[in-house]
């Protein structure tokens, strides 16, 4: 009985060109045009210098602003109030004021006082453009090789040598790519037939609730097994992007993450009554999902009871795996926590699918 439910909703999905058209389309979309737009690097920093001191010692610092990639210097002004409104007009993003007598006091082994005035509007570019522009007025200070400011220090990389911001994207990309391939189309699912009449066909019919569920859960399981193939082999193909540890173990977590969205979109479909009210719900839940998973910003940076959250999030343990897995190539020892925790909200989230559907006999 089983084997004619998945063969129907293949012929429905088939049936369908749209949604042939975005099964195959999305995933490359995404991943041939959100890796250069997910970065979170930041550069091209607007920088106006004020310098008080008009000296060799002062320009040497100018010039250094000038020739470093992360800035853009966008000239002097005479003041910091004139540099100040440059900053109110949006046209530069940080000041820095040079002190009269910056050169006298380098010479006396004195260290002057240098103002960093950023726009903190966006603050994580002022912040981070702030510590770039200390660096380079700390490593002015002390131009001589010989001062204690130029100790020797080298950094090795282990999981990106080549600080490359999409090694760490791609893995989300996956994340949120089986999110809403596996969530959204389950969700619209039942609701669908509902509103087309057709749902009242197999209530009439022996078909147990089990039997239903699974042939509903089936074809999305093999579409999330289509997703995550091209979605590699264009990380391979347009980026030279490879998984670091073991294939199965993505296949395995993707599996785990698509067995929990499908299972909640037939929840979700399973309590509405209307598709609008069935994208409405699903929607709320998925951006709670993504921005309380660390997808985009590390977990720890969150409120305590917001960190809380992360416990009861598949998404966060799906992440952290997958990531451990592709970056850093871990084996199943380093995501045995997250396997686990992945399997317990795909049961509980697979029986609630299948005990929600009301079938009227």
């Amino acid at each position: 009985m089983i084997q004619y439910l998945i063969q129907k909703e293949f012929l429905q999905i088939r049936r369908n060109s749209f949604i042939i058209k975005l099964i195959i389309a999305f995933p490359i979309m995404v991943m041939c045009v959100m890796p250069w737009v997910m970065n979170q690097e930041v550069k091209d920093i607007r920088v106006s210098v004020v310098d008080n001191d008009r000296s060799t010692v002062s320009q040497r610092l100018v010039h250094s602003i000038g020739q470093n990639s992360h800035f853009v210097f966008c000239g002097q002004h005479p003041s910091y109030y004139a540099a100040l409104k440059e900053i109110e007009k949006s046209r530069t993003d940080i000041v820095l004021v040079i002190p009269q007598g910056y050169s006298r006091d380098i010479t006396l082994g004195r260290k002057p006082q240098v103002l960093i005035a950023a726009n903190a509007v966006n603050g994580t570019k002022g912040g981070i453009g702030s510590s770039y522009l200390s660096q380079i007025v700390t490593a002015n200070l002390a131009p001589d090789a010989s001062t204690p400011l130029h100790s020797n220090i080298s950094t090795h990389y282990l999981y990106n040598k080549h600080l490359n911001y999409k090694v760490f994207t791609i893995p989300a990309l996956l994340a949120i790519v089986m999110m809403m391939m596996c969530g959204f189309l389950p969700a619209l699912n039942i609701v669908s037939e509902k509103e087309a009449g057709t749902i009242e066909q197999i209530n009439v019919t022996p078909v147990s609730k089990w039997s239903f569920i699974l042939a509903k859960l089936i074809p999305y399981w093999i579409i999330a097994l289509f997703i995550v193939t091209v979605c590699l082999v264009l990380a391979w193909a347009i980026y030279g992007i490879t998984c670091q540890g073991s294939l199965w173990l993505v296949y395995l977590l993707t599996m785990l993450l698509a067995l929990f969205f499908s299972s909640f979109g037939l929840i979700i479909s399973n309590y509405s009554n209307t598709l609008q009210q069935a994208i409405f719900v699903m929607w709320f839940f998925v951006v709670c999902l993504i921005l309380l998973s660390g997808l985009f910003t590390p977990t720890r940076s969150m409120p305590e009871w917001s960190y809380a959250t992360t416990y009861i999030n598949p998404m966060h343990y799906f992440i952290d795996a997958v990531r451990t897995v592709f970056i850093r190539g871990g084996g199943f020892s380093s995501v045995a926590r997250q396997v686990s925790a992945l399997i317990g909200f795909s049961v509980v989230m697979g029986v609630w699918a299948v005990v929600s559907y009301k079938k009227n006999t």
